[in-house]
């Protein structure tokens, strides 16, 4: 319906105005379910702590509209990879285009069907993408009956059960030292 009556909507992929509308509907349904469990938080407890505009005086608490939304998720349309998945071709009438991606992990190893959402981040230092890939790990752990206790403390790094000690490296101190030193 916001498609019809908003050009901005309108242009953007309908499985991407279902993602979006889904995170802000888990928003508001979180608020409810906090009211409800009467979770402990920044929202009026009394109508007297209402403002004028029905919000508490700090405007804290309740879910409130992002202007400035930094992501865009994609579910199963709207993108596609290149053939040797170096690139990334967004398809919907916003005109993104075709963005180059480089990073640590070789998407050749994935179906293009094993991948079910992709995000489309800006940070401060540009552009991200993410994706939420659907993969079975498995790694079979065998029960070796054995315990291990550990204590994570200042003096040493940690202890364990076993009597077992690791130094604590103190990497600012070191650090310090070399500075002071130079």
């Amino acid at each position: 319906m916001l498609a019809a009556e908003y050009d901005f909507a309108d242009r953007l992929n309908s499985q991407a105005r279902q993602a979006a509308a889904e995170r802000a509907w888990s928003g508001i349904a979180r608020f409810y379910d906090n009211c409800k469990k009467k979770v402990k938080g920044k929202k009026p407890r009394s109508p007297d702590e209402l403002g004028s505009e029905g919000r508490s005086q700090r405007g804290l608490g309740y879910p409130q509209f992002k202007k400035n939304v930094r992501s865009v998720e994609y579910k199963t349309t709207g993108w596609k990879l290149s053939e040797d998945r170096k690139s990334i071709t967004f398809t919907d009438k916003c005109g993104i285009g075709k963005l180059k991606m480089k990073g640590t992990r070789d998407l050749l190893f994935y179906h293009p069907s094993l991948i079910k959402r992709v995000r489309l981040v800006r940070k401060a230092d540009g552009y991200y993408i993410q994706f939420a890939v659907d993969a079975d790990r498995k790694e079979p752990l065998e029960a070796t009956g054995k315990t291990l206790g550990l204590d994570v403390g200042l003096q040493d790094f940690y202890t364990d059960s076993n009597g077992h000690k690791e130094e604590n490296p103190r990497f600012l101190r070191k650090a310090e030292k070399q500075t002071k030193k130079l």
